[in-house]
């Protein structure tokens, strides 16, 4: 059940689009983390000394800033801590294989933090899973119901709600701020790609939008920010089309692409969604020739311009089987941050991934191969959601 507090802060996400702190509250048992009087780990506030401006730092923190790594095991090796502490690091992504317990991973996410803090950089890590609910759960504990089964139960708006207030707690007790969630794809037939793993909420795009602008309002209300995925929308996708395997081509007509796969997305952005992740698909409608998240038509075109959204973009999978001719890590990473993806994710469960993704940043930015100024502006809007998240 909200509490009051959570509703203010719901009002004032709605006037804001921005995420907002989730009210103090006691650490949950099990929670072994270190904690600030307020009852949430915390990076703290940037210091005095910490670099304001992308000129300011070196170009391998810069490219840092737009990758988010991960690794295999439940403890953090040495190298993505040491690449943390020389501030070349975004933030984290936590899989099953990371996590043996809430307080386990409360545990890995101070030590992050605490290595964050020593570095030039102290502005907060950005610290995500997928807590989807039913299948896709990644952490112990709610959201347990599907996003099907959210669509289907006798009072799905107050489902909705439950779920993204459910999740925010949960990844707050691990002591993580990003959430990759909602799903708003729409699916096509019963038993395809997304609805057999129950993770569409509706075949009807507009059932769709009102219930993942529930869960976006009720999440980022409790201080976790939201992510709505996957962009334009993967709802078409057959049962055998997975771009986590191979190439995926959706040849869904332009006015049925935009009214019904996008349809969730203006909905999602007046909620004030943090994060949009991008497709690995290829949409001909839009773009014929590469994935949409290395499409600056997608990106740019379709996402900001038509549908006016000005918050953080995220890749899907830098390692997908979709982008096999694509190239290195680097190559997709540049390809992705020359279409206008501001955030590369960097899931292989492999820190050498993420170091690859931030030398090819690096160089790319050095050379000239990716504008200074549209870098600096994505920059910009990771922080901006940075200084917001604790």
């Amino acid at each position: 059940m909200l509490v009051v507090a959570v509703a203010v802060a719901a009002v004032a996400l709605a006037r804001s689009g921005r995420p907002v702190a989730r009210p103090a509250a006691t650490p949950s048992a099990g929670t072994s983390a270190p904690v600030t009087p307020s009852g949430r780990p915390t990076a703290g506030p940037p210091s005095p000394s910490t670099p304001s401006t992308a000129s300011a730092l070196t170009l391998r923190q810069r490219a840092g800033q737009r990758v988010i790594y991960s690794y295999d095991g439940l403890t953090p090796p040495s190298s993505l801590v040491q690449h943390i502490r020389d501030g070349e690091v975004a933030g984290v992504i936590f899989f099953g294989e990371n996590i043996a317990s809430t307080a386990q991973i409360a545990a890995v996410v101070q030590q992050l933090r605490q290595a964050q803090q020593a570095s030039p950089i102290r502005a907060p890590l950005l610290l995500m899973t997928d807590q989807e609910g039913g299948q896709v759960r990644r952490l112990p504990g709610p959201p347990t119901l599907s996003a099907k089964q959210i669509g289907e139960s006798g009072n799905p708006p107050a489902q909705a709600t439950a779920a993204g207030a459910s999740a925010a707690v949960t990844l707050t007790d691990a002591g993580m701020n990003v959430n990759l969630a909602p799903v708003l794809d729409v699916f096509h037939t019963p038993g395809d790609f997304i609805d057999r793993y129950q993770r569409s909420y509706s075949g009807d795009p507009n059932t769709v939008a009102a219930l993942g602008a529930d869960v976006i309002t009720a999440q980022q209300a409790g201080g976790v920010a939201a992510t709505a995925k996957h962009f334009p929308g993967l709802g078409s996708a057959t049962a055998d089309q997975n771009t986590d395997t191979g190439p995926v081509t959706l040849t869904v007509e332009l006015s049925r692409l935009r009214a019904i796969d996008e349809g969730p997305y203006p909905a999602a952005i007046a909620a004030g969604v943090t994060l949009v992740m991008l497709s690995w698909a290829v949409y001909p409608a839009l773009d014929p020739d590469r994935p949409a998240g290395l499409s600056r038509t997608v990106v740019q075109s379709e996402l900001r311009t038509r549908l006016h959204y000005t918050g953080v973009t995220i890749s899907d999978a830098l390692e997908a089987g979709a982008l096999a001719a694509y190239g290195t890590p680097a190559r997709r990473a540049i390809l992705a941050a020359d279409a206008g993806v501001d955030l590369i994710l960097c899931s292989a469960r492999d820190v050498t991934q993420g170091e690859n993704a931030v030398a090819g940043l690096a160089d790319a930015l050095s050379t000239g191969q990716l504008d200074p100024t549209s870098f600096a502006a994505a920059l910009d809007r990771i922080n901006a959601i940075r200084s917001v998240l604790t």
